[in-house]
């Protein structure tokens, strides 16, 4: 059975695009872009489009086949539902905005957990924040050097149905996790100094915008806060890594925040904050980004290079932990941005660089 509605799409900047389930035509699992001045409003957040539209100059949506849902529940704190589409799969959906999808989950997961844990020698102790979703947990646990996760997130309800429809459901099995079902700010705040080499925060949108255009911050906006990151350095390892979710800079007050980050990031202590990027077809814009922030390493701390992260990515492949979009290459060349954006996020003093900059991981 296909049902005709509207919902906003995107898990990262759930903003800006709309999910719009059509009957089946000429061919029941295509997808197409719509460009429309006057679009319909997705659940009343006229405000969010028209915010939108303001930035980016037209409006875009999905259009695909979708399956009555295969569950549709309540947590604590949001609607779950997930959903079956022909071309994308199942379909995570919280409070009416699509979180992940399983045809092209893997772009982000795979960045989000492979990028940080293969810019460190030895990564045996890691930290999670968010991502109740459980892939980028799951994507974690292919290291063999991994030795304990603590995986936070505060909606259990939405790790009990991810648990139980999809296929990396089973991460949470794994004895080296411990799952903490608690707010993530808080508990870093009684987390010893030097405790984890790498932190993933797979967090939610940081803040929106109300009828007026204001900024307003949500819940997850504490995760970005100058307080937080100084925790984040706190708790790392010498030449620790964090990676954390860092929006799209496809739209301009994204843009300019994940320039305002980077230099909170490194006023809290960071010895680098870089930001990458990575395809993903039904995020806002077709993009989003990551910040890889690394702490200073000790005086005879090894620094992987290229070559390890070769070795280190052969060995899973061939222990049956295989990717489909992260490669060795991506290591480097995800942080390879457009001019504008380099300027925009560095400064035009980038240019300058180019002659000295390091290939360092």
């Amino acid at each position: 059975m296909y049902e005709n509605r509207m919902m906003p799409l995107g898990r990262k900047s759930s903003l800006v695009f709309a999910l719009s389930a059509i009957f089946p035509l000429l061919h029941p699992t295509s997808v197409s872009l719509a460009l429309d001045p006057e679009p319909q409003e997705p659940h009343g957040k006229a405000n969010v489009i028209g915010e939108y539209i303001a930035e980016t100059g037209f409006y875009q949506s999905m259009r695909l086949t979708e399956d009555a849902p295969i569950v549709s529940t309540r947590s604590k704190y949001q609607d779950i539902t997930v959903v079956e589409s022909d071309y994308y799969g199942k379909i995570l959906v919280l409070d009416g905005v699509v979180q992940l999808t399983e045809k092209d989950a893997d772009s982000y997961n795979e960045m989000m957990a492979h990028i940080p844990m293969m810019s460190h020698n030895a990564p045996s102790r890691v930290l999670v924040i968010g991502g109740g979703d459980g892939y980028v947990l799951s994507e974690v646990l292919k290291h063999p050097m991994v030795e304990h996760v603590d995986h936070v997130d505060l909606d259990e309800g939405v790790i009990s149905v991810c648990r139980d429809y999809f296929s990396w459901g089973k991460a949470w099995d794994d004895p080296r996790v411990k799952l903490h079902v608690a707010d993530g700010a808080a508990f870093i705040r009684d987390v010893e100094a030097g405790s984890y080499d790498v932190i993933i925060q797979d967090s939610s949108d940081p803040f929106t915008w109300d009828d007026d255009g204001a900024v307003i911050d949500l819940p997850s906006g504490v995760l970005y806060s100058q307080s937080h990151f100084e925790n984040l350095v706190r708790v790392l390892s010498p030449g620790g890594a964090l990676n954390l979710q860092a929006e799209t800079f496809q739209i301009p007050s994204d843009l300019k925040g994940i320039g305002n980050w980077r230099s909170n990031l490194l006023d809290a202590g960071f010895k680098s904050a870089k930001y990458g990027s990575l395809a993903i077809s039904s995020y806002p814009t077709g993009q989003i980004g990551f910040m890889l922030c690394k702490k200073s390493p000790e005086d005879n701390d090894r620094i992987p290079t290229i070559d390890d992260v070769v070795r280190r990515f052969g060995e899973m492949v061939r222990k049956g932990k295989a990717t489909s979009y992260y490669q060795p290459k991506l290591q480097l060349s995800s942080f390879d941005l457009p001019l504008w954006v380099e300027n925009s996020i560095y400064g035009e003093s980038i240019l300058s660089q180019w002659s000295t900059e390091s290939d360092e991981l």
